[in-house]
Formats: C-alpha cells, structure tokens, sequence
C-alpha cells in the first residue's frame, strides 16, 4: 500500500485546520492536511470574530480579505416582545489595542480561501483535497491513517493527528473521546439572506428578540447579507418551518421578504458540548472537534482560532527537541477553562433568549428590566484570558501598536517576541534563538498601549498566540519562557522585576 509521511497529519481544512497547517509551516514544520471535499463550502456558516480572532487569523494570512468583506457591530442587543432593552453590549471604539475592530460580522467562505492560498504558499505543508481519514492507529509513539482517495485507500504515517474535522469529528469517533454534555439542546432554523437592489445593511446592530412567542436573532453579516435565527416551537418539526410562505410570515416584524433572496435555510441543533480529553497521546482535537457552544456570544471559530495559535508553537517545540511533551498537556489545560467559560456565557445568555413560557419570560423581564437602563448596556465583551501557562505578572491579549508602515504582528510573525526598553545580553540571545525582539521606543505607541501593559518594567515577553507570557527583566522572561517550553508549566517567581 503507498504510504506517505509527514509530521503532522491535519484532518479537516476548515479555517481551523488551515490556521493551524499555516502555523506549523510558518515554523517549517512538515504537514499534510486533508479534507474530504473538493472545494470551500459555498454557504456562509460562522459569521462573527472578535478583535483577538482577527489578530490571531491575520498571522495566519486571513484577515485581510475577511476585513474588506466584513462590517463592525456597532451593538448587541437583547430585547423582549415589547422591545424593551434587557441587555446589550456596545464597543467601546472603532478600532481595539490590537488594531482590529472589536467586532466583526463576516462571510466564511472568503476567509477559507484566504486561509487556503496562504496555506499553498507554505513549502512543507500540503493540502490533499477529496481524501477521507477512514481510521488510523496508534504505531510507535505516532499514527498511521488509512486515507481514501480517487485513486484508493493509502497510508499516512504522522507524529502527531490533530481532528479539526468538526462536530462528528471521526478522529475523535476513533480515539473513544468522551463529550461532556453541558445540557443545552435547541432546534433554530437558519436563514442566510442576500439583500436585494444594491442595499449593504437593514441595520448595525445585530438583535436578540427576545420574545416568547417566536426567539429570533437578527444579524447583520458581510455587506449586502444579513442573517435570521429562528427557533422552533414545542412540536414544530423542519418541514414546518423552511418554506418562502413560512419564512415570510416569521421575519415579517424584521424585514421585508420580497427584498430579500434567500441563500440558505437549515434547521441546526445548538449544542453545549466540550470533549473529555483533548489529547490522547499523539492525538489531539481541535476547534469543534473539541468543543461546540451555542452562537449567542459567536464564538464558536474564535474558540477554535484560539485552538491552533495555542498548538502549533507546541507542536513545533516538541518536534524539535526543545520540549518534553508534557508541553502538550498545557493545551487543554490552559483552553478548556477558557471555553467553558465561554460556553458557560453562551449558555446564559441562551437561556435568556430561549424563553418560550409566557410566565417564565415575565418575570425574567421584571427582574432585568429593574436595573437602571444604563446598566443593562455593557462594553463589548473581552473574552480574552489563559489562567495557567503564563507568570503571575502576565496575561491579558498584548496590543499590537504598530511597526514602521505595518504592523507590529508584520514584522514578528508567529514567534514569542521580546519588548524591551533596553537591549541587553538576554534579548539579543533571544532574537539569535528565534524570537523577534523590538525596543518600546522603535514602535509607534501613539495610544500608549503597549507602555500600559509594559508598566515600569523593563521587558515584556509576549507568546506567538499573543497572550502576555509576563512582564519583568529579560534574562529571567527569557528563561521561564524557555523553562515553560521544556515543562509545560510557568514559575509564577521565575520573573521578578
């Protein structure tokens, strides 16, 4: 049987798996990535990202092409029957310290083409398009799958399988890995519109209705699109709910139908749902392979971006030798308290959507509605954080303040970088390592960002997933960062000032 070899075997080429084969390529890594179909899927899918997200995605060559296909929320609402404000959520400018807008409504399909072409310039990662992981088997430390083709079955012998193939995940399926179930199962109908007559938006801000008789979600998506989520009643089944007379009739309080197309219409289940174990030797899952939650927060992708700029690093470091793989125990340890605490969000604010009791949805009304008005408007939600991995002195997503005409992310690329306000023995160590090292005054911090974050510190390390490893001098930066590489663990005393 032909068989070919490789690193890492990526199952699934969705933005997911493609962030992460652009990663690991990034770090010359060899990869081979398959998916089962032959082309992007056309439909858009998940349709919000975060500031963090669009960081991460831009060091994996998407963001670009999703920002010019993209439009800004300029609000989340929660309203009820009524259209009373229960709560909502509201940027607090145009542009986060990342340098991407706080939150972006966009279309799938060209950020999976963006993230593919980015993916063929890589010279040690390969995209097998049309094959299907049958099984594999764990041999010697690595896998070996069995993969089918136009041309039959073959084998591909890999360190490392990582399932970015989505909710029926087969890698998965095959490793015997669990689901907790965080009991929250609701059948929506998804209708994705285009809008008619050259019209971009029927609004900018994207609405929970709040309404017992009929929940719907009404979200502007990428210009000249928009989104309807509509929930199903207590004995309503799909055929009940798809058809153009159907449809008309539920979003007739929201839009006009005769100035709409429609694109798609699918009922969906929304799960609440994390995998019990995250890797299991050299298998590991990825993205909704691990973890799927409810949309109301839309963080499903930004979840699984979060995924691979976590891996990859790690994946590479113990491809390499500079790591035990202990290192990737620190995977699901420092994501999934993050995601479920997402999920746990997402959940709630499900809950508050999803009323359909007249009584029950009375009385949450009476209950919110008590709160000032002003209260019940929030900034937008920053999801960032990691509890484990970094020093006491660290956390938090690093700004991005600039570098000469681009960006400071340009420049560094997918690496740890070192900001210091002196150059000294430990930074220059770092950059002959591989680490980018910048001084704060060669960067253009006009907001100041950067020197908040950097205090009175002299350094501040920042890991290639952008979260703030710490702050303090750079020799010991430096050496908890190459301390927590070999272990997997950060000496909270490792990095004093």
């Amino acid at each position: 049987m032909k068989r070919e070899e490789t690193e890492v075997l990526i199952v699934g080429l969705g933005p997911v798996g493609a962030a992460l084969g652009v990663y690991l390529g990034r770090m010359g890594v060899s990869a081979i990535a398959i998916e089962r179909d032959a082309e992007v899927y056309p439909l858009p899918r998940a349709a919000h990202l975060d500031h963090e997200t669009m960081r991460l995605l831009h060091l994996a060559g998407g963001a670009e092409a999703v920002a010019r296909a993209s439009q800004p929320l300029s609000s989340y609402e929660f309203r009820n029957a009524a259209g009373e404000l229960l709560l909502g959520f509201k940027p607090t400018g145009d542009l986060a310290p990342t340098g991407w807008p706080y939150s972006s409504m966009f279309h799938q399909p060209t950020l999976e083409h963006a993230l593919r072409a980015r993916l063929a310039e890589m010279p040690t990662v390969s995209m097998h398009l049309c094959h299907a992981l049958k099984t594999y088997e764990t041999v010697g430390g690595g896998i070996v799958a069995q993969v089918e083709s136009g041309d039959g079955v073959y084998e591909i012998a890999a360190r490392f399988i990582v399932g970015c193939d989505g909710g029926n995940s087969t890698v998965r399926r095959k490793a015997g890995i669990a689901l907790d179930d965080m009991g929250f199962d609701e059948p929506w109908l998804v209708i994705d519109t285009m809008l008619k007559n050259g019209v971009t938006r029927l609004s900018t801000i994207g609405f929970q209705h709040c309404d017992p008789a009929r929940p719907v979600t009404s979200m502007p998506m990428a210009p000249g699109r928009h989104r309807f989520e509509i929930m199903l009643r207590p004995g309503e089944k799909p055929e009940d709910v798809v058809s153009d007379e159907a449809i008309s009739a539920m979003i007739a309080p929201y839009a006009d139908a005769s100035a709409l197309d429609i694109e798609r219409r699918a009922v969906y289940r929304f799960h609440a749902v994390i995998a019990k174990t995250w890797r299991a030797g050299p298998v590991i899952l990825a993205g909704d392979a691990a973890h799927q939650m409810p949309p109301f927060l839309g963080q499903g992708l930004c979840s699984g971006t979060r995924d691979a700029a976590n891996l990859a690093f790690k994946i590479e470091a113990v491809l390499r030798g500079r790591a035990n793989e202990c290192l990737l125990d620190s995977y699901q340890a420092e994501r999934e308290p993050h995601v479920r605490m997402i999920t746990e969000m997402a959940v709630a604010m499900g809950r508050v959507v999803c009323t359909q009791d007249a009584e029950a949805a009375r009385q949450r009304d009476e209950q919110m509605l008590a709160a000032p008005e002003a209260s019940r408007m929030s900034p937008l939600l920053s999801l960032d954080g990691i509890r484990s991995g970094i020093l006491e002195s660290g956390g938090g997503i690093a700004p991005d303040p600039g570098f000469d005409d681009g960006r400071l992310d340009d420049a560094a690329g997918y690496v740890a970088l070192l900001i210091v306000r002196a150059e000294d023995d430990a930074s220059r160590a770092f950059a002959g390592a591989g680490g980018f090292v910048a001084r704060l005054d060669a960067l253009p911090d006009s907001a100041g960002h950067l020197a908040a974050a950097l205090g009175d510190r002299p350094a501040i390390l920042i890991r290639p997933d952008r979260y703030v490893f710490g702050t303090g001098e750079a020799a010991a930066l430096t050496g908890a960062w190459a301390a927590y590489l070999a272990s997997g663990k950060a000496a909270a005393s490792a990095a004093a000032a």
